[in-house]
C-alpha cells in the first residue's frame, strides 16, 4: 500500500492562507519562474504600453494581468522558450518590486542628477511613468490639435440658451358682481348697522340705570342723615 505523506505549505496566491498538498505535488510547486533580462524586458514592454489601461480600468486588474502574462508567453514563445510560462499573479509582483527601484532611482535622480542612475529599465520606465497629469494631457491636447476634430471643437462657437421668459397672462377685467351679490352685501351692512344702534342703545340705559342708582343712594344717605342731625340738638 503507497503511503503518501502531506505537509502544509503557504499558498503562492493568497496570504495568511495554507494549502494541503501531497508529496508529489511539491517538486512542481516549488519550480518557480526566473526572470532573465529578456523576460524582464518584455514585462517592461508590455506593462508600459498598457499603462493607460491600468490607469483607468474598465475591468479587476486580475484580468489586465492576465493579459500581460498571455503577451509576455507569447514573446517568449516566439523566443523558443516553449518549457516555462509565467502566470499573472507572478507579472504583478515582479512589476512591484521594479517600481520599487524605480522610486529609488527617481529619488537619486533628483538630487544627483539622470547620469547617476545606470539602471538598465530606468529610461524606458521614466518616459512613461515620469511624466505628470499636465503634460499627458497637454500631449493628448497637441495631438488633437492638428486633426479635424481638435480644429472644429477649437472653432466651434456656443450660442447661450436664454431662459425663455414666462407667458404673460392678458389682463382681464374683474367682471362685475352680479346684482343678487350686491344685494345681499347691501343687507349685511345694514344688518351691521342696526346692531351698532342697538348695542349703543344698551350702552346709554346702562349709563342711565348707574346714574340713577347713583342719584338713589345719594337720596337714602340725605334721609338717614337728617334724623341724626336733630337728635343731637
Amino acid at each position: 500500500m503507497e503511503m503518501i505523506e502531506t505537509i502544509v505549505i503557504p499558498n503562492t496566491e493568497v496570504e495568511s492562507k495554507e494549502t494541503v498538498v501531497s508529496s508529489g505535488d511539491t517538486d512542481k510547486n516549488k519550480a518557480e519562474f526566473i526572470w532573465t533580462l529578456q523576460a524582464t524586458w518584455h514585462l517592461v514592454n508590455t506593462r508600459l504600453r498598457m499603462d493607460q489601461a491600468f490607469d483607468q480600468p474598465v475591468c479587476k486588474k486580475k484580468k489586465l494581468w492576465e493579459l500581460v502574462a498571455e503577451k509576455v508567453n507569447a514573446k517568449l514563445l516566439e523566443s523558443g522558450l516553449t518549457d516555462i510560462s509565467v502566470k499573472a499573479y507572478e507579472c504583478d509582483l515582479k512589476w512591484r518590486n521594479m517600481l520599487a527601484t524605480y522610486r529609488k532611482n527617481t529619488e537619486r535622480a533628483k538630487r544627483l542628477g539622470v547620469t547617476s542612475v545606470h539602471w538598465e529599465f530606468f529610461k524606458a520606465m521614466h518616459d512613461v511613468l515620469g511624466k505628470s497629469r499636465e503634460e499627458i494631457e497637454a500631449q493628448h491636447q497637441a495631438k488633437l490639435s492638428g486633426t479635424r476634430v481638435g480644429k472644429a471643437i477649437a472653432s466651434k462657437r456656443f450660442t447661450p440658451i436664454l431662459p425663455t421668459p414666462p407667458a404673460t397672462a392678458a389682463t382681464v377685467c374683474p367682471a362685475r358682481p352680479p346684482q343678487d351679490v350686491l344685494q345681499l352685501y347691501m343687507e349685511l351692512q345694514e344688518r351691521k348697522l342696526n346692531m351698532w344702534a342697538q348695542q349703543k342703545a344698551l350702552e346709554e340705559r346702562k349709563i342711565d340705570a348707574i346714574n340713577n342708582l347713583a342719584q338713589a343712594i345719594a337720596s337714602l344717605a340725605q334721609m338717614n342723615s337728617a334724623p341724626t342731625s336733630k337728635d343731637g340738638h
